[in-house]
């Protein structure tokens, strides 16, 4: 059935499969074939999700909709921006969406939406897109990496019932805002799903054992991790000798993931 002759929701469910498809490793091509959206169609919801996460995946309706976006207060944005300078409680290996919005309505007896935390992150540049771990020309320094280093890696721990992760540490910047720069330590799970805590200087050995650990906990884990040298730290190189199970991936300088 061609797309045009969907209905909108759909569309939408087959829009979002193209993305879980492609976080997978798909390619565009494999992805249209499986869930039998155009080529262009699976580039077009692909783009959305990398400049706009999940919410921006879904095709929307035309017109403007009253009542769709909650607009936080002062002293909720405040709340959100101190609670992710902490870890969570459940040994999360980081603040989702979902979960900043329950503490939220928790702390103010009142129902706050997911999707107005995700507004909340993106207006404070807390939204960094997944890596891309699509297949690549072997020849290139990246498919190198990509066929050599990591994909005999995942495949060990997919056969231990393991799963993968993809994180990073970076410096957040935000010009229309008096905060400081910070620094955001983050992984996306399964689906795409961000996890993520703030520092106010840089992290140091303790706090990545600390994201390490918590991964950890789920079995046996595979990390790709850009962003940080981890060689130099004798701490963190002598918990991972001690964790066989736990799989660390650099990703390479330049390599553009």
């Amino acid at each position: 059935m061609s797309a045009k002759h969907l209905s909108p929701e759909m569309l939408n469910q087959r829009r979002l499969e193209a993305v879980r498809l492609r976080l997978d490793g798909l390619t565009v091509a494999s992805t249209a074939k499986r869930t039998g959206l155009s080529a262009p169609t699976v580039s077009a919801a692909w783009k959305a999700f990398r400049e706009g996460g999940w919410q921006a995946v879904p095709v929307r309706p035309r017109g403007r909709h009253k009542g769709n976006t909650q607009t936080l207060g002062e002293s909720e944005r405040e709340y959100l921006w101190q609670r992710i300078s902490r870890w969570p409680a459940n040994n999360s290996p980081g603040w989702t969406s979902r979960e900043l919005a329950e503490a939220l309505s928790d702390e103010t007896g009142q129902k706050v939406s997911q999707r107005a935390v995700e507004h909340w992150l993106e207006a404070r540049n807390l939204k960094p897109a997944p890596m891309s771990l699509e297949t690549a020309t072997k020849r290139s320094r990246k498919g190198r990496w990509l066929h050599q280093q990591v994909q005999p890696v995942l495949e060990r721990v997919r056969s231990l019932g393991g799963t993968h992760w993809l994180g990073g540490v970076r410096v957040v910047t935000n010009s229309n805002d008096r905060q400081a720069p910070c620094y955001q330590l983050y992984v996306h799970g399964k689906h795409g799903v961000l996890h993520t805590c703030r520092f106010a200087t840089p992290p140091k050995a303790k706090d990545y054992i600390e994201l390490f650990k918590r991964l950890a906990e789920q079995g046996p884990t595979a990390l790709i991790f850009h962003g940080a040298f981890f060689k130099a730290s004798a701490e963190i190189t002598t918990w991972l000798e001690q964790h066989t199970d736990f799989q660390l991936l650099g990703v390479p300088p330049n390599s553009k993931l």
